[in-house]
């Protein structure tokens, strides 16, 4: 796929329904660490059971196999740079700051700065060239997008602030954002190179699992073994939730670069995560008029940010 035979339009359409998928997914995970008492290890079960599913995809798709062996052919040669191939610490480390960060900062606090990260990061890699659709230069469109996303989050959440947390706690959510940006920049290289999202993902996701495994044996060490698992099916969907849209991350990053990847999919999180509170909400708090307004607006930021580099390329 290039950036020429798929629509700009219709990648944001998909990077919206990643973001969705991201949403459903913080959610569902979130109800398995509420359950086992342990955030950690329900992001272990999250990861892990996506993992499987890609050993048994891996198993089924030559495609995968073969692009496994150009990704190990690549790095062996130092075509492809070892680090472009650890993308999946990026979730391990997000995993890490929700664990330590989350519960001090709000969700709110928490949630800004993982966007203002992911934002300015977005912006850097497009212009440093790091992703897999090359340099994208800093516009005044793509700057007011990015400035718009981050007012749009900000608003969003802005019901659910509170005072007297340690402002220097929240460098982990920041970090963890600029992780995500270059998290999607490089696990697009890494399908470029595999000709294979599936082998992109898997090694996404191996990798991640690997340092969750670490960490949780150091937090069970610490605070015990968590709750037994709980019985619904549907808390274990997590993980296959993340193979999709880590998969289509991969795809739709060369078409739309790291910037609108970012922004389409924090649009599409914020519309969702407005949905689940309307439909099935977790408290009995009515949805605040600045979360809808705040949706709204990150729908405009993705539209400014696009626009101008949307007709640019429809020129070229």
């Amino acid at each position: 796929m290039t950036s020429r035979s798929f629509p700009l339009w219709l990648a944001l359409v998909f990077a919206m329904l990643c973001g969705a998928g991201i949403a459903l997914q913080s959610r569902i995970n979130g109800e398995l660490g509420s359950r086992l008492g342990d955030g950690v290890t329900a992001a272990v079960i999250s990861f892990g059971s996506g993992l499987l599913i890609l050993i048994v995809a891996m198993a089924i798709a030559p495609a995968g196999r073969r692009g496994l062996a150009r990704v190990t052919t690549a790095l062996r040669s130092r075509e492809l740079p070892w680090w472009y191939a650890v993308g999946g610490a990026a979730g391990a480390f997000l995993v890490l700051s929700q664990g330590v960060a989350a519960a001090v900062l709000g969700v709110a606090l928490f949630t800004v700065s993982v966007v203002a990260g992911q934002t300015v990061s977005g912006l850097v890699l497009d212009r440093v060239g790091l992703g897999p659709g090359g340099r994208r230069p800093i516009t005044p469109a793509r700057l007011a997008g990015a400035i718009i996303a981050l007012a749009a989050v900000t608003w969003a959440v802005s019901s659910q602030f509170g005072g007297g947390v340690p402002v220097w706690l929240m460098l982990l959510p920041l970090i963890a954002g600029l992780g995500l940006g270059w998290q999607q920049a490089v696990n697009g290289q890494v399908r470029v190179v595999a000709e294979s999202a599936l082998t992109a993902t898997f090694i996404n996701f191996a990798v991640g699992t690997t340092v969750l495994l670490v960490l949780m044996a150091v937090d069970w060490s610490i605070r015990g073994l968590p709750n037994p698992l709980p019985a619904e099916p549907w808390l274990y969907a997590g993980g296959a939730i993340g193979c999709v849209f880590i998969a289509t991350a991969a795809l739709l990053v060369r078409v739309t670069g790291v910037l609108l990847l970012g922004l389409a999919t924090v649009a599409g999180q914020l519309v969702t995560a407005l949905l689940l509170d309307v439909f099935a909400p977790t408290s009995t708090q009515p949805v605040a008029f600045s979360t809808i307004g705040g949706t709204l607006l990150a729908l405009v930021a993705v539209a400014v940010a696009s626009v101008r580099w949307g007709r640019r390329a429809a020129r070229g």
